[in-house]
């Protein structure tokens, strides 16, 4: 088709007469000949035929080169490199099909008067490629533009390249503790704790405070709490590691100072994590806990932390379980011993396909996994694990953790309990329908003994 525009515009569809203006086919592409890159045959405006050459080395010329008969191009030739409308010569037009005449042009631009012709020949090859705008030897036409012209980018075209953007302020501050904390050698324990207790007694005291003073308590509160309830127990995952004098030391701290990762969102779409620290946490009941912990986060959101609160955590709590993360494993940060990651509460992969009384009738729990990253120089696997384990007892009711909850928020229930289910066969149906139907007659008449008066 470009071929075509160059014979006659007229005949190629006026779509593409500004797409072939400034279109410059690749040069370099060997002719029938033998000919390599840049051997490009090119007319000038008188006619001439002119050769376009890159910088190559140095080849003896073919010994069955024969000089052309006539010191003009074939109309073939011609056609195939007729000059732009803007005067400039077409530079890389596709060569020609016959041998014969791509010889001839070179022959005739190498002066075929010469009786040293293949030298001629040589020499062309092996000089350097002349600017725009130089006129061939021998030819007296403007010469075209080159294979370096033709490979260069469009007229207009701005190249793009990665933009680079400084980090200031928080991220860089990011950017600091997350190098520090590739020194930190850490092992990671994790553990798969049913969920079921910790939605029942959750909604139980929300359904509370919804009728009281208002307010919500979220999953992350609770497990923050057992988190800082299973501490009393194990206050060894609570310390940390430093260098006094050049030699190694284990830091005690004297309270525990919970980190609370806060992921804020950006009206720009970016997005920062922040890391402040609930202070004295062992000194605090729920009720206190969950006041400290709203605090934080509603500071977070108003840009209103100042640097008392990022100072001296001792322990942090990250929860991508929010945003569906099953499984994590954060970064400990230095002057830390532990970071715990809560993950999503779901349902095990093999039974999210199932309905809801199938789970039921099975009794298939959701779950939340808990990951413990610690730092392996301070705190062996053994005690991470049994840290867990403590966690995992409190959620499931032991120690007495959701009736302090129930005490501190001054909820008039008994909290949910753990029990296992009773398999019942299908002899004891008709036994189980009678127990129901006590169960229903003694809520029914006795109800009001829930209350804890």
């Amino acid at each position: 088709m470009y071929q075509r525009y160059l014979a006659d515009p007229a005949s190629v569809d006026p779509a593409w007469h500004d797409f072939f203006a400034d279109y410059r086919p690749n040069a370099g592409q060997a002719g029938p000949d033998g000919g390599g890159a840049g051997d490009s045959t090119v007319t000038g405006a008188g006619g001439s035929a002119a050769t376009a050459e890159q910088p190559a080395p140095a080849r003896p010329a073919k010994a069955d080169a024969t000089p052309a008969r006539s010191g003009t191009p074939t109309p073939e030739a011609t056609a195939t490199t007729r000059p732009k409308p803007d005067g400039r010569a077409s530079a890389g037009a596709k060569p020609s099909a016959s041998p014969k005449t791509t010889t001839a042009a070179k022959t005739t631009a190498a002066t075929p008067k010469s009786a040293d012709a293949s030298k001629a020949a040589e020499t062309t090859k092996t000089a350097e490629t002349p600017k725009a705008g130089a006129t061939t030897k021998g030819t007296g036409a403007p010469k075209g533009t080159g294979t370096s012209k033709a490979a260069a980018a469009p007229d207009g075209a701005a190249a793009a390249g990665p933009q680079t953007t400084p980090l200031r302020g928080v991220a860089a501050r990011i950017v600091q503790n997350m190098d520090a904390s590739l020194a930190v050698p850490t092992a990671t324990s994790v553990r798969a704790i049913p969920a079921k207790l910790l939605v029942d007694n959750r909604i139980v005291i929300n359904n509370h405070l919804a009728r009281g003073r208002g307010g919500k308590v979220s999953f992350t509160h609770l497990i923050g709490w057992a988190l800082i309830k299973a501490l009393a127990e194990h206050p060894e995952m609570n310390n940390s590691f430093a260098e006094v004098d050049g030699r190694p030391a284990l830091v005690r701290p004297e309270h525990v100072n919970l980190g609370i990762a806060i992921d804020l969102a950006k009206p720009d779409g970016s997005r920062t994590l922040v890391v402040p620290s609930i202070k004295a946490g062992e000194q605090m009941d729920f009720r206190q806990f969950w006041q400290a912990y709203e605090d934080i986060v509603r500071r977070a959101r108003r840009n209103e932390l100042t640097m008392e609160d990022y100072g001296g955590t001792t322990i942090s709590l990250t929860n991508p379980g929010g945003i569906g993360t099953v499984h994590s494993q954060p970064r400990l940060m230095v002057g830390q011993g532990t970071i715990i990651g809560v993950g999503a509460m779901e349902y095990p992969a093999p039974y999210q396909g199932m309905s809801e009384e199938t789970l039921a009738e099975l009794a298939v729990s959701k779950i939340i996994t808990l990951t413990s990253t610690y730092d392996h120089r301070i705190i062996q696997g053994a005690q991470s694990g049994e840290f867990l384990k403590t966690i995992h007892e409190l959620v499931l009711g032991g120690h007495g953790f959701y009736d302090q909850i129930f005490t501190s928020l001054r909820i008039p229930y008994e909290p949910v309990r753990w029990m296992r289910d009773v398999a019942v066969s299908s002899e004891g149906q008709i036994n189980k329908t009678a127990r129901v139907i006590e169960i229903v007659h003694a809520y029914r008449v006795r109800g009001h003994l829930m209350a804890d008066t």
